[in-house]
C-alpha cells in the first residue's frame, strides 16, 4: 500500500489537515471568547448603543471605546462599577460655560442641559428679580456665556408716590421702561434718564402739567372828595355812589405733582367797569353835633393838638364790634366813635377830628397810647383809604 501513495502528495495532505485543525480551532477560539462578552447598554452623549465588552470595570469599557473621560464628565454608574449583563451605563462630557457675575468672568465645566440647572449645578442663589442672560430655560452650548446681573432695592417715587423696587445695574431710562412708567413729554426726571441706576438710589419722575386758568376778580372803587363850602366843616355828602368793577384774568399755570408752582398772567378783559364813589366834604366852620345826644359847639372853643391818626371797623381782626363804653358798632354803623388814650383825651369827650368830623371818644385799645386815635368807619374800603396821618383835632368837652 505504501507504495502506491507517492511520497510528496502525502506531506501536501498532512500540511493541509493541519492547516484546517488551526482554522477550526481559531474559529471556535473566536466563537467561544465572543460568547463569553457581556452585554452592555450605553449612552453616549445622548445616542444609545450596545456593545459587547469583556471589560472589568466601567472605567475598562469606556477606554476599550476610546472614550476620553475628563473630571467634570457624568458617568452612571461610577467608573469603578464592575461590568456584568444588561448593565446600563451613561456618559455625559461636561462643556465649557462662561460665567459673568459683577462684571468679572470665570469658566466652568457643567453637564448641565440648561441654564437653570447650570445655576443649581454651581450653588448659585439667584432672586427673582436678578436678571439672568440668557434666560434659564436656554438650552447649554459649548462655550456660552451666562450673565447674572443682581438687583438691589432702591426708591421709586411717580408724581409724589412712594414705593420700594428692584433693579438691576442699568440707566435710569431702561429702569422706568421695566416699571411700566410713561414719561409725559413735561415730565422732569431725577438723576437723568442717561444716568445709572445704584443700591439705595431715589428715582423721582416729576409730573409737570400747564393748565390754562380764567379768574374773574373784583375791582374796588376809588373814593374821590371834593371840598364843598357849602357844607358845614367836617359834613359829608355822597354825590355818586360807588360801584366795584369786574375784570377777566387768563393765567398759564404750572403744576408740579398736581400742586401749582408757577402762575402768569397771559391777558385780561373788563366784564363790568369801576364806578368811583364821589363825596363832597364840608369846608364851612359852622356848629355841628358830635353824636346823638351832643349839644352844639362853636368849633373855635377847646384844645386843639396833632396826633397820629389810623382807622378800623367793628370786624377788624381782634375787634368785639362793641367799645369798651358799650356801644355797639355793628348795630350803628353811622356813628362817629374814636379810639384814645384816656390820659390825653377823657372817655365821652366830644372830639372834632380834621377830615373825619365830630366824633365821641368812646372806645379805647391797648395800641392806642399817647398822642394817637382810631377813628370808626362801617366800611373797610373807607378805613383803608383813610390809612395812617397825621390830622389836627379839636377836644371841645
Amino acid at each position: 500500500m505504501k507504495n502506491l501513495i507517492p511520497k510528496p502528495f502525502g506531506k501536501k495532505r498532512m500540511a493541509m489537515a493541519i492547516c484546517s485543525a488551526i482554522l477550526v480551532s481559531a474559529a471556535l477560539g473566536i466563537l467561544i471568547y465572543q460568547g463569553t462578552k457581556d452585554t452592555v447598554t450605553i449612552m453616549l452623549d445622548g445616542k444609545k448603543e450596545v456593545v459587547r465588552t469583556h471589560a472589568a470595570t466601567v472605567n475598562d469599557m469606556l477606554e476599550d471605546l476610546e472614550i476620553n473621560v475628563q473630571a467634570a464628565d457624568y458617568v452612571h454608574p461610577s467608573r469603578a462599577t464592575k461590568v456584568d449583563g444588561d448593565l446600563e451605563v451613561v456618559w455625559k462630557p461636561a462643556q465649557k460655560i462662561v460665567m459673568v457675575q459683577d462684571g468679572k468672568k470665570k469658566e466652568v465645566w457643567s453637564t448641565a442641559d440648561t441654564v437653570d440647572e447650570l445655576l443649581k449645578d454651581q450653588n448659585l442663589s439667584v432672586k427673582e428679580q436678578d436678571k439672568i442672560t440668557p434666560s434659564k430655560s436656554t438650552k447649554l452650548k459649548a462655550n456660552m456665556e451666562v450673565a447674572i446681573d443682581k438687583a438691589f432695592s432702591l426708591k421709586l417715587v411717580v408724581g409724589g408716590d412712594e414705593k420700594q423696587v428692584w433693579s438691576t445695574s442699568t440707566t435710569v431710562a431702561d429702569f422706568l421702561k421695566q416699571q411700566g412708567v410713561k414719561l409725559n413729554d413735561l415730565d422732569r426726571v431725577e438723576p437723568e434718564l442717561t444716568e445709572k441706576v445704584k443700591a439705595e438710589n431715589t428715582v423721582n419722575v416729576v409730573r409737570i402739567e400747564k393748565v390754562t386758568d380764567v379768574v374773574e376778580e373784583p375791582v374796588d372803587f376809588a373814593v374821590i372828595t371834593k371840598k364843598d363850602d357849602s357844607l358845614s366843616k367836617g359834613k359829608e355828602k355822597i354825590v355818586k355812589e360807588g360801584k366795584d368793577g369786574l375784570v377777566s384774568k387768563k393765567y398759564e399755570v404750572v403744576k408740579e405733582n398736581g400742586k401749582e408752582v408757577k402762575r402768569e398772567l397771559l391777558s385780561e378783559k373788563v366784564v363790568n367797569k369801576k364806578q368811583d364813589k364821589v363825596v363832597t366834604v364840608g369846608t364851612r366852620t359852622t356848629v355841628a353835633q358830635a353824636s346823638r345826644g351832643v349839644t352844639n359847639v362853636s368849633s373855635s372853643s377847646g384844645k386843639e393838638i396833632y396826633v397820629s391818626s389810623t382807622a378800623y371797623t367793628a370786624s377788624c381782626k381782634g375787634c368785639s364790634g362793641v367799645t369798651s363804653t358799650g356801644v355797639d358798632l355793628k348795630s350803628n354803623p353811622g356813628a362817629k366813635i374814636i379810639a384814645v388814650d384816656p390820659s390825653v383825651i377823657p372817655m365821652g369827650s366830644k372830639v372834632y377830628v380834621e377830615g373825619y368830623g365830630y366824633a365821641v371818644a368812646a372806645d379805647k385799645g391797648g395800641a392806642i397810647k399817647g398822642n394817637r386815635i382810631d377813628v370808626f368807619f362801617s366800611s373797610k374800603n373807607d378805613a383803608y383809604r383813610w390809612g395812617v396821618k397825621r390830622v389836627k383835632i379839636r377836644v371841645l368837652d
